[in-house]
């Protein structure tokens, strides 16, 4: 019978040696930065869009996107005011590696920039496995996509450091139960700081802001 696990467990040994690599060149450009994750449609990219105009006058800051084709979610970054727009079309898998993020840090400048903001692929499973080498790990929950995931997808709910929930402006008009999410995210994740934030009317966004603000001077 084949034996799987001695590869998984050097696959990602390697990956976190290269993380280890990103991590080092990051601080090195004291640049702060963020691998933002997320199911398909949750809102990564509008995130990035209203988050942005935002920080231009304050931040420098550069965008790395992760899409398995086309150069979309890096047009949009580069419209909404990216210093800079890195797209890394992974040729099908289903996640962002710490190979990948090599790869476009060494198109980057890097220290031009106080902020580092890494789009990864849409994925609720791999993206929770694959160290990139950024500071911090936050993922994207949409209220339309139910108030089940954090039961259903444990591993990458616990394993992140900030939580946005987007969309609060569909709660009225979708079945979500927002205490019954919070109360899985807590049990996995005790403290989550979370946001809860609308991109299309721009509730909860300055508490975001402030966040990335507050570590980025750091």
């Amino acid at each position: 019978m084949p034996q799987n696990i001695p590869v998984v467990e050097n696959i990602l040994s390697a990956n976190d040696r290269v993380a280890g690599e990103n991590r080092a060149r990051i601080d090195a450009a004291g640049v702060f930065s963020i691998n933002l994750m997320a199911s398909p449609g949750a809102g990564k990219t509008s995130l990035i869009e209203q988050t942005l105009p935002r920080l231009t006058d304050r931040l420098r800051v550069a965008v790395v996107d992760g899409d398995i084709a086309t150069s979309i979610d890096a047009d949009r970054a580069a419209q909404a005011g990216a210093g800079a727009a890195i797209q890394v079309n992974t040729g099908g898998e289903c996640h962002l590696d710490a190979v990948m993020l090599h790869g476009a840090l060494e198109q980057l400048e890097v220290t031009r920039f106080d902020l580092l903001i890494v789009e990864n692929v849409g994925n609720l499973v791999c993206p929770a496995s694959f160290k990139l080498g950024t500071h911090r790990s936050v993922l994207i929950a949409s209220v339309p996509e139910g108030d089940d995931k954090p039961y259903k997808y444990p591993g990458m709910y616990r394993g992140v450091d900030a939580l946005v929930i987007n969309k609060i402006d569909l709660l009225p008009y979708v079945s979500f139960r927002m205490e019954y999410f919070e109360l899985g995210v807590q049990a996995l994740n005790p403290g989550l700081v979370t946001f809860p934030i609308s991109c299309r009317t721009g509730e909860g966004l300055e508490s975001w802001i402030h966040w990335l603000l507050e570590r980025a001077r750091k």
